[in-house]
């Protein structure tokens, strides 16, 4: 069963084309792993919480943007073993975030649900 790694950090709006660059990096390390598709955003339309959001959750600075991205795995079993090897990796050595990473929030998730527009259609 298909299992995620999700990610929501605050990244500077000045370090976009870094950040895209470093997640490119990234995701040729995961799929070299074993993931089958790296998603990247960058926030487009995220409104400011009252009590939680977002921009709350990460302490998003007024010169930052919200990336949401994820990691989709076949299983929780091959993403296990390929994060012990992506830590290993070579690539990863030199691999400077573009953001504060302490401030990056992410998980592992289970998939509960996956429909496509098209399957409606079938």
């Amino acid at each position: 069963m298909t299992y995620i790694d999700g990610f929501v950090a605050a990244v500077p709006v000045a370090n976009k084309q870094a950040y895209l660059d470093h997640a490119q990096r990234m995701a040729a390390v995961f799929t070299g792993h074993g993931a089958s598709r790296v998603v990247e955003t960058w926030g487009d339309d995220v409104p400011e919480g009252k009590l939680t959001s977002f921009t709350m959750a990460v302490k998003r600075e007024e010169d930052e943007h919200i990336v949401f991205s994820w990691i989709e795995w076949p299983s929780k079993q091959v993403r296990d073993e390929a994060w012990a090897k992506v830590m290993e990796d070579e690539r990863m050595r030199d691999s400077q975030m573009p953001f504060d990473g302490k401030r990056m929030i992410y998980g592992g998730f289970a998939m509960l649900m996956d429909e496509h527009a098209s399957d409606r259609n079938a």
